[in-house]
Formats: C-alpha cells, sequence, structure tokens
C-alpha cells in the first residue's frame, strides 16, 4: 500500500501520539528531593549566596591575623657620594676609620656602595580594643552570611515544592478536563440518539456538538499549563527547557502544630534570617566598638635585624628592638565623627530588625490563616463536587428519559466542572499554604514536615 492511500489528517495525530509517547518514556522522572537537591546545587542564586559566605569566612580570617606578628623580608641596594648618607653606609658596614673623620673625606666623601638586608617583625600588643572588635564585627559577618544562605536555601526549597506542585496540579486540571470531554461526547451521543428517536430536536444535537468542542479547548488549555509547570519546574532546577523531565508521585507537607502565638515564637527563634539580621546587628556594635577605639592609644612591638655591606653579604650585622607608644591627641574630630556614625548604623540595624520581626509574625499569622482556611475549603470542595457529580448523575439520567432539557444538563455538567476544578485548587491552595507557614516559621527544609 502506498503512502497515497493514507488519509493523511488521521494519520499525523497517531504520529504525533507515538511521538510524545517515546519522549515521555526517555523523560528524567525526580522525587520532590531529587528535584531540592538539584536545585540547590545548581541554582545562580544560591551560588552567589555560597560565594558571599566564603568571602565572610576570608574577611573572618583576615581579621584573625591581626592579632599575629608580621615578619617581612627587605633588600636594597644604593650607592651615594653625599656626605651623610656615605659616611651613614660606612658606619652600618662598620667600616669607618680614623682616615673617614678627616675635614675633606667628611665633606667629599667617594661614592660608597651599600647592600642591605633586613628581616623585620611588627607586633601590635595593644590597640585599644581594635583588632578585637575588627574579629567580631567579621565573626558575626561570617555567621550572618551563612544563616541569610540558609534562608536563600528555604527561599529555594519554597519554590521547588511549589513548582512540583503546580505540576501534579495542573495534571489535575487535565484530568478534570479529560472528563468534561468524555461527558460532552456523552451528552452528543445520546442527543443525536434522541433526535433519531424523534424526542430531541436538531438545534440540542448542534449545541452539544458545540459544548465537545469547548470541552476539547478545555484539554487543551489543561495540556499547555502542565507544559508550562514543568518548564518552570526546569528553570528552577537550571535544566534546558528541551531536556525531558517529569515528576514522580505527589509529596504533602505535614501541617505544623500549635498555636499562632507559639508559631510566632518559633519563627522569632528559628527564622533564618532574623538570625542573620541579629548578627548583622553583632556586627554593627563591634564596629562601634572599633570606632571608640580611635581614642586610646597604641602600642606596637618591633625587632629588626639588618646586615650592611659594600656587597651582597652578611658581614656587619645588627639588631633593633623597639616598643612604640601612640596616642592620637587631636585629629579635628574625625574619631567623634566616625564614632556617631557607627552608632547611627547601629540603630539603623536595630530598627531594620524590629521591622523584620514584626513583618515575619504578620507572615506567620497569614500563612496560618490560609493553611486553615484551606483546610476548611477542601472539606467544602469535597462535598460540593460529590455533590454536584450525584446531582449531574440524575440529570443525564432524566434527560436520557426525555424529561429535562440539553440546557439542564449542560449547565449541570458545567457545575460538575466548576465543582472539580475548585477542588483541584483547593488541593493546591492547602499544599502552598502549609509550605509558606514553614517557610515563615523557619522550618521548611527536606529532612523534615514531609509525607
Amino acid at each position: 500500500m502506498s503512502i497515497s492511500n493514507f488519509d493523511l489528517p488521521k494519520i499525523l495525530p497517531l504520529l504525533a501520539a507515538l511521538l510524545l509517547s517515546a519522549q515521555a518514556g526517555q523523560a528524567e522522572t525526580l522525587s520532590l528531593g531529587q528535584a531540592v537537591a538539584a536545585a540547590l546545587e545548581r541554582n545562580a542564586g544560591l551560588a552567589a549566596s555560597q560565594a558571599r559566605v566564603g568571602q565572610a569566612e576570608a574577611a573572618l580570617r583576615q581579621a584573625e591575623a591581626g592579632r599575629w606578628p608580621t615578619l617581612g623580608l627587605a633588600l636594597s641596594a644604593s650607592r651615594s657620594d653625599d656626605p651623610l648618607s656615605a659616611f651613614g653606609a660606612k658606619l652600618g658596614q662598620r667600616g669607618v676609620t680614623a682616615v673617614d673623620f678627616a675635614p675633606a673625606a667628611i665633606n667629599r666623601p667617594g661614592a660608597v656602595d651599600n647592600f642591605n638586608t633586613r628581616i623585620e617583625l611588627q607586633w601590635p600588643l595593644y590597640t585599644g580594643g581594635l583588632t578585637s572588635s575588627r574579629i567580631d564585627q567579621a565573626q558575626a559577618q561570617s555567621q550572618a552570611a551563612q544563616l541569610s544562605d540558609a534562608a536563600a536555601k528555604q527561599q529555594v526549597i519554597q519554590q521547588v515544592a511549589t513548582a512540583y506542585q503546580a505540576v501534579h496540579a495542573a495534571r489535575a486540571y487535565l484530568k478534570v478536563a479529560e472528563q468534561s470531554q468524555a461527558a460532552a461526547a456523552e451528552a452528543l451521543r445520546v442527543s443525536e440518539r434522541l433526535q433519531a428517536q424523534g424526542v430531541a430536536i436538531k438545534s440540542d444535537v448542534l449545541a452539544a456538538r458545540v459544548n465537545l468542542e469547548e470541552a476539547k479547548l478545555k484539554q487543551a488549555e489543561g495540556r499547555r499549563l502542565e507544559a508550562g509547570a514543568i518548564d518552570r519546574l526546569k528553570l528552577l532546577l537550571g535544566r534546558s527547557l528541551s531536556e525531558a523531565l517529569d515528576v514522580a508521585a505527589e509529596v504533602q507537607p505535614k501541617t505544623l502544630p500549635g498555636e499562632e502565638a507559639a508559631l510566632r515564637e518559633q519563627a522569632m527563634q528559628e527564622h533564618p534570617q532574623l538570625q542573620a539580621m541579629r548578627r548583622e546587628l553583632d556586627a554593627a556594635r563591634a564596629r562601634v566598638a572599633g570606632a571608640r577605639a580611635g581614642r586610646l592609644p597604641q602600642l606596637n612591638l618591633v625587632g629588626r635585624q639588618d646586615w650592611n655591606d659594600n656587597a651582597l653579604g652578611f658581614d656587619a650585622s645588627s639588631y633593633t628592638v623597639a616598643g612604640m607608644l601612640s596616642w592620637r591627641a587631636f585629629d579635628g574630630g574625625a574619631t567623634s565623627a566616625a564614632v556617631d556614625q557607627a552608632e547611627a548604623a547601629y540603630r539603623e540595624a536595630a530598627a531594620a530588625l524590629r521591622q523584620a520581626e514584626e513583618g515575619v509574625a504578620l507572615q506567620v499569622a497569614e500563612a496560618r490563616r490560609l493553611a486553615l482556611e484551606a483546610e476548611q475549603r477542601i472539606v467544602a470542595r469535597e462535598a460540593a463536587a460529590a455533590q454536584a457529580e450525584e446531582a449531574q448523575r440524575l440529570v443525564r439520567k432524566r434527560y436520557e428519559n426525555g424529561i429535562v432539557t440539553l440546557v439542564e444538563l449542560l449547565a449541570g455538567q458545567a457545575q460538575l466542572d466548576r465543582g472539580r476544578a475548585d477542588l483541584v485548587a483547593a488541593r493546591r491552595d492547602r499544599v502552598t499554604a502549609w509550605i509558606e507557614l514553614r517557610r515563615a516559621v523557619g522550618a521548611l527544609s527536606m529532612e523534615q514536615g514531609w509525607q
């Protein structure tokens, strides 16, 4: 049989269905845990957050190094006939003789070569608390960066879990659309039978066909929603949109026990972003202490070993040990201004923390109310869907017996479709609400809270 004998309009949809089936068979299927793990590994926002953690840890190591002495090595070479420099170079080389004290030799020395090799040790013994404040500040900022990273991870978990749930919600909508299409096809079949029996009129058949086309359109919309939900999940996972991907079984977050006040208190203690802001407040307090250190003296120990020679070598050896005490008596008010600036920054950080705590408390309260409302909505939607299904069953039988009109049948089916769609939305909202409540409290993780 040649290809011209095939009915192409009928063959093409079949080929497309076979192609989609083959692609689905090759798609990688991820559980929610696997999806979250992939997102935590490849998410660009988390990469930036972890880079900030590395910067803060390096800054802490740098601040802690301020407690230890520094050791420097230096080598210099010079040639000069300047009277003072030349005499000093000979003196450093321990090569001065009586001849060098003659006025002519002092005033007009020849050019003198000098190679100086030096090892120098500097140790800050007391800095007025500046070093300690810098360490405290860096330590607080390092902890804040780690806690901010934990908050960012919870945000990614929320986004992935919500996107994962959206795929299942889209498929539930698609199932509703398929049920609606099946019901529309059955209504058309019954209408055609009743018309053949002389019970229904032609307009009923036409209306049933229009209803069937509308049901097909809803199914196409359901497939679009499903594809869009999977694409959004791919983007969160850092996957290519052309990559085949599927999701495993649906999971549900566990409810959080406790009254609103207890959950708010838990959020105050566990919310990672609030904890990060508290560490930032500690850092601001340390900056105040560092600014005030400018009013106190500083004591440094210096140890130096020198070798001077007219050629590269270690012939003339000398050492120096010194303690240096410095105290800035007047700086035009610069230190006072620095203290005022640091104190103002501390007050700003404290106010931001209070505002954030109030915001988190509000988020917890709203999220808990939405979660409880979602639970109640599911009960109501389940009852409404069950009643609509039973009502439509009765209407369908009455229509088949010619008791009611097609308009009543289609109205009942539309009500049933809405009831099923509302139930899907209620179940989606329940998952979203409990995920948001866990994030608001600071208790969102893949190690606990899922079933």
